[in-house]
């Protein structure tokens, strides 16, 4: 449930904001070195009308590529990248730096060594060129999302006290990332080289390329690189307020300070562990925390998931816990714990082996285990958020899928495809040796470290992604929408391997990961493709940026675990690893204990299985009003990011997304609607600074806390009860105050 909806390389963008993002960028396109550049008939180009407006039809193969610069700034920007999403995974809002930032700063940066470094054809070939800036982004989106099986590593030490030590973290973190990668390459007849398979998400990424570099010197006002820098800076100094000096501004209570002993009013009102109604956040990282920077989400967007937060958190979630469904009052309002009937936390210990595996008879003592009614209804959103996207998906789009992937493989070239015949192609043997390395050294994993996922296990983890991979990217590629398998994964093996937790969430992440890995690395040959950039190259900066990833992000996961006492609990504030308790929670519940027992007939949740077919009809009737009222209201709702999005909480909280509508209101609706022109150049640039100043300032805050050991103590940081920031100390409190 950890796993945000949005990630820079899936964000659902509005073409039509794409193509409004930079006017001038369209009247010349981005040819960066206009002399023997190899152009089409002028009159060819993409079939695509979105892509015509923003995707050049000319190349030039006389740029450079393999430059000291590009692997310099792409090494540098992938560690950092690593390493900076990695230390916030830890924390309470899990922030994450986009690679939009390293488009951002790689750009002058580039430039600064192209003036000052001698000429030479390695370290100097010429000016900073855009492949080489494509290259450098390209290497840091591989390292952009924290390993999933980093999850896995924390659980399994922390929580289940069982080490992999680093050997067994590494080819864990490494193997479930590069089978994805050994799978990209088979699917570029399918998915890259077909006009028709868009992937619209990289249509911003070039947009902001071609800006770039396509300067205009006439350009008035404050440059993009300047506003950059000024933002930057006020967000890393102001960052010091709700980081350091008043904390109390991350989740503002207000309302609850009205009357802090009143249990009903802290539970609705209180930011830090309740519905947080009516709390404020003065804090960039609640608003972006768990779904990424809302100036990059068209309003529409914001506007759906605004109405499924609304009618999730504030409506179904109070009536159902002040009427008592699921003995809700007996647990906190919201909370990724797992209970005994009485309120108590489960101690997952009592039932489980020195293997960690279940001991049925241990468990039919103290078990059943119970969720807050909120955790479980949440979970019934994500079976609706499943079955939802397939249905809007074959409603919606099934037409344009079947079209689109038809004419892809009857149609002759495209102008892309052309000018790219001029380069060398990676052979499959290549990505097939990644692919058969990979999935040996899995079988090594899993016997050689405590895990206990049988062979047929991975087998099945593998023939899973293998199945759905090319039909799934087909809807990403076109509709910009990915439905998971996580659900997937975790039903199979819960069923088919009961009573073994380790062994569940290791099968999840090489089903779920894998696909996921996979689609990202073909995300990403397309923009190379789209930018005219040698395909080895890419292969090569792929395979060099996520080998880096892994390893920042297991010594950074390592390091912290080891430095920060207490970590993963209250007592560890901001390092309380929401992401990696809502993990331990889903191994016990699809692991541990099973989806039979916790879903199945004579279960108190086995309601939550209806959802499935909630989620199926959902898209149907607006699908018809839809058709009936074309240019109603109605066009706007899309039913699998309602569901899907809501999915998040927990452990994200209700105030990360109400703060998280606000910033999306106030930038994509009414910045946008009134002051067009500044958001035109400035908007994006603003979220990249917000983004980098607010990272920066925390690594360097968190150098003090962990140098001088001093906090300042008072109102403003939670005195009034220890760990609880907000001053709203009974919102994490049970119905009875206890």
């Amino acid at each position: 449930m950890g796993t945000s909806l949005y990630n820079e390389s899936e964000k659902v963008i509005d073409v039509k904001d794409v193509n409004t993002l930079e006017k001038h960028e369209h009247d010349e396109k981005y040819d960066a070195h206009h002399a023997g550049s190899v152009r089409s008939d002028y009159d060819e180009d993409s079939p695509i009308e979105e892509v015509k407006l923003v995707v050049s039809n000319t190349d030039d193969p006389t740029l450079p590529v393999y430059t000291f610069r590009m692997w310099f700034l792409g090494i540098i920007f992938s560690c950092l990248l690593s390493f900076i999403n990695q230390f916030f995974w830890f924390r309470d809002n899990p922030l994450a730096l986009s690679p939009i930032i390293i488009q951002l700063v790689s750009y002058p940066l580039g430039k600064f060594m192209a003036k000052v470094i001698p000429s030479s054809p390695f370290f100097n070939p010429g000016p900073f060129n855009i492949k080489e800036h494509v290259l450098i982004t390209t290497m840091a989106n591989c390292s952009y999302g924290t390993a999933y099986a980093v999850d896995v590593i924390v659980i399994q030490k922390l929580f289940y006290k069982q080490d992999l030590g680093w050997g067994g973290g590494i080819l864990l973190i490494w193997t479930t990332q590069f089978i994805g990668y050994g799978m990209a390459g088979f699917l570029r007849p399918y998915l890259v080289y077909p006009a028709n398979m868009v992937w619209p998400s990289n249509l911003s990424n070039i947009s902001l390329f071609t800006s770039l570099h396509n300067e205009n010197t006439e350009e008035k006002g404050i440059s993009r690189l300047k506003w950059f820098l000024y933002t930057f800076c006020a967000m890393f100094v102001y960052y010091w307020l709700p980081g350091y000096f008043f904390q109390t501004l991350t989740a503002f209570s207000w309302v609850c300070w009205i009357k802090p002993d009143n249990i009903m009013l802290s539970q609705l009102t209180g930011g830090a562990s309740g519905l947080g109604m009516l709390s404020l956040a003065f804090d960039w990282t609640t608003a972006s925390a768990f779904l990424g920077s809302p100036l990059v989400v068209p309003w529409w967007v914001i506007v759906n998931i605004a109405v499924g937060f609304v009618i999730v958190a504030w409506l179904i979630t109070p009536i159902m816990y002040y009427m008592n469904v699921w003995n809700a009052m007996n647990f906190p309002i919201i909370s990724s714990a797992l209970f005994y009937l009485n309120g108590d936390p489960w101690d997952n210990s009592l039932v489980l082996t020195p293997e960690a595996t279940l001991n049925e008879t241990a468990y039919a003592e103290y078990g059943p285990i119970y969720l807050t009614a909120f955790f479980a209804m949440t979970y019934g959103i994500m079976f609706a958020g499943l079955t939802a996207v397939l249905v809007h998906t074959a409603l919606y789009h099934g037409k344009d899928i079947i079209n689109q992937f038809t004419k892809s493989r009857d149609e002759n070239d495209d102008i892309h495809r052309k000018l790219m015949r001029v380069y060398p192609e990676v052979p499959h043997w290549w990505y097939l040796s990644v692919f058969i390395i990979s999935f040996g050294v899995s079988f090594a994993v899993i016997y050689c470290w405590p895990i206990g996922l049988p062979w047929w296990g991975l087998i099945l983890a593998i023939a899973i992604p293998l199945i759905f991979v090319l039909p799934i990217g087909i809807i990403q590629a076109i509709t910009n929408q990915q439905p998971g398998l996580n659900v997937i994964t975790e039903f199979i093996i819960g069923y088919a391997f009961p009573g073994h937790p380790i062994a569940c969430v290791v099968f999840k992440t090489y089903g779920y990961i894998s696909m996921n890995q996979c689609l990202t690395f073909v995300g990403d040959l397309k923009l190379g493709h789209y930018t005219k950039i040698p395909p080895r190259a890419m292969f090569h900066v792929q395979l060099v940026g996520t080998f880096l990833a892994g390893i920042l992000n297991l010594v950074t996961a390592r390091w912290l675990m080891d430095t920060v006492k207490d970590i993963c609990t209250k007592a560890a504030v901001p390092f309380t690893c929401p992401n990696a308790t809502t993990f331990y929670s889903a191994s016990i519940i699809w692991g541990a204990i099973g989806p039979q027992k916790i879903f199945g007939p004579g279960s108190p949740y086995s309601v939550l299985m209806w959802f499935f077919l909630i989620g199926a009809i959902l898209p149907v009737p607006f699908y018809l009003l839809q058709k009936k009222y074309p240019k109603s209201w109605v066009r706007h709702v899309h039913i699998p990011l309602i569901l899907n999005a809501t999915g998040l909480m927990p452990p994200a909280m209700p105030l990360n997304f109400s703060s998280w509508i606000f910033f999306g209101f106030f930038f994509m609706f009414f910045l946008r609607k009134y002051y067009r022109n500044w958001w035109n150049k400035y908007n994006y640039v603003t979220s990249a600074a917000f983004d980098s100043g607010t990272a920066i300032s925390a690594v360097v805050i968190f150098g003090v806390v962990l140098g001088s050991g001093y906090i300042p103590k008072w109102f403003g940081n939670g005195s009034i009860v220890p760990g609880v920031f907000d001053n709203c100390p009974l919102s994490g409190n049970n119905g009875f105050g206890q």
